[in-house]
């Protein structure tokens, strides 16, 4: 489909994109499966260029016979377009992806052969101890290839796996959360999960009320996920040079360059990180802020966004490099935070054993932004808040909504723990593919007491 679509494309240049998709889950309720079931898609996209003018048509489950229409279409839009300010010179073609002509091997129910054994025995042991589970589990593999007129001809194909489990008490007053990614559901340890919802479900037992304020507070993985993936998402290099977001430094240009955090951290990306690995070249469906269809094909590799707390780079294309005289950042689709490096990487266990008074919040939901120009974002807590006494946990606490900015919050840890990999609780319909530590915050906002339960 892509070699014919180039083919029949009557324009100065043509890129094509092709996602084929395919996903297997399981769904259950109550200790006991609901449903399961599996689905494919398929996705077109033509980006036809005429002179600096794009035309970009995208249809699902495009038939032969409907092709031609489709190119035409492109490359109708093409001529009539303004010029796009992006305008760039395709990318020249490299190697091709070695499996570029080999068939697409969608992903089906048996992914689940070794998972669903070991979610029926978590089913058991949660019945025998009065509690219940819910959730689901989903595998998808997206196989998408990219040509272009220019000869660039690129393939990559994507795994990606969550679960998330919710437990709650057998009279539904208590609920804990927990959730992973994976990438093919052999690494999922379901009764390890069982026993930390359990456990929490034990603390939840006892009840604290407490008003709101600024606490000491620990975060799991992945509330900091949620968090970074914010951040992440709003660190475009054009709004900064514009202006308009917590990256614009005052008087013009942009932070980088700026230390945002006291803590040497890290944050970057890398496709090929064990476990997260992901597309290693551009695949921009579209022209925006942050992509633009002229960079697909570009190769990426490892990008250190915050290096020794250190703002490194912001996303950018070809054309927002041209404007800022940085470096081409293109995005990536995986993130990953550490500590100091050679520094100590105590595990959220050791974080709370060293814990005088503070909280334990275990996941975030209902993030929105309030202001751009601090990243102020507020969001609200979710199935379970813990309050830490002397080294224990003692009890759960109250809903908290909050009010934080991810580039204050920076600057104000005080304490990172052994990073791995999790799945963000908000994010991970968008975003999965994250390796995250715990963070200790000394005065993190609680603004006000939620009602939420």
């Amino acid at each position: 489909m892509v070699e014919r679509a180039l083919e029949l494309s009557r324009n100065d240049g043509c890129v094509v994109l092709v996602d084929e998709g395919s996903t297997a889950n399981l769904r259950f309720a109550g200790n006991t499966l609901t449903t399961n079931g599996v689905a494919r898609s398929a996705r077109l996209t033509v980006i036809s260029i005429a002179g600096q003018g794009v035309g970009v048509v995208s249809r699902a489950a495009v038939r032969d016979e409907q092709l031609a229409d489709v190119v035409a279409a492109a490359d109708a839009a093409a001529r009539d377009a303004q010029p796009a300010e992006d305008a760039r010179p395709l990318v020249e073609a490299g190697p091709a992806s070695p499996h570029w002509g080999e068939d697409v091997r969608p992903t089906d129910i048996g992914v689940f052969e070794g998972f669903a054994p070991a979610l029926g025995e978590a089913f058991s042991a949660a019945e025998a101890g009065g509690r219940r589970l819910y959730g689901f589990a989903e595998h998808s593999l997206t196989s998408t290839f990219l040509g272009t007129s220019t000869g660039v001809r690129l393939r990559h194909d994507q795994p990606t796996g969550r679960l998330e489990l919710n437990a709650k008490s057998g009279d539904l007053k208590r609920s804990a959360w927990t959730g992973v990614s994976t990438q093919d559901f052999t690494d999922v340890d379901v009764a390890a999960l069982g026993n930390s919802l359990a456990q929490r479900l034990e603390w939840a037992k006892t009840r604290v009320d407490l008003p709101a304020g600024r606490y000491e507070t620990l975060l799991p993985p992945s509330a900091v996920a949620d968090l970074m993936i914010y951040m992440f998402w709003s660190s475009g290099a054009r709004d900064a040079l514009d202006g308009r977001s917590v990256f614009a430094k005052p008087g013009g240009g942009t932070r980088v360059g700026e230390q945002l955090a006291t803590l040497p951290v890290s944050l970057s990306s890398d496709p090929g990180a064990a476990g997260i690995a992901c597309a290693p070249f551009v695949t921009a469906h579209a022209s925006g802020r942050e992509s633009s269809v002229f960079d697909n094909g570009l190769p990426l590799g490892r990008t250190d966004w915050i290096k020794d707390g250190r703002l490194e780079a912001l996303l950018q294309t070809r054309y927002s490099a041209e404007l800022s005289g940085l470096p081409v950042t293109p995005g990536i689709d995986n993130l990953i935070m550490s500590g100091p490096a050679g520094g100590p990487s105590p595990s959220l266990e050791e974080m709370i054993a060293s814990t005088r008074r503070g909280l334990l919040v275990t996941c975030l939901w209902y993030i929105r932004e309030v202001d751009p120009q601090t990243l102020l974002l507020t969001g609200l807590t979710r199935d379970g808040v813990y309050l830490i006494e002397h080294g224990e946990v003692v009890g759960e606490v109250n809903n908290f909504r909050f009010n934080e900015s991810p580039v204050d919050l920076l600057g104000r840890l005080t304490e990172v723990g052994g990073s791995a990999q999790t799945l963000p609780r908000e994010w991970n319909d968008y975003f999965q593919r994250t390796i995250m530590p715990p963070v200790r915050v000394p005065d993190f906002n609680m603004s006000t007491v939620s009602q939420a339960s």
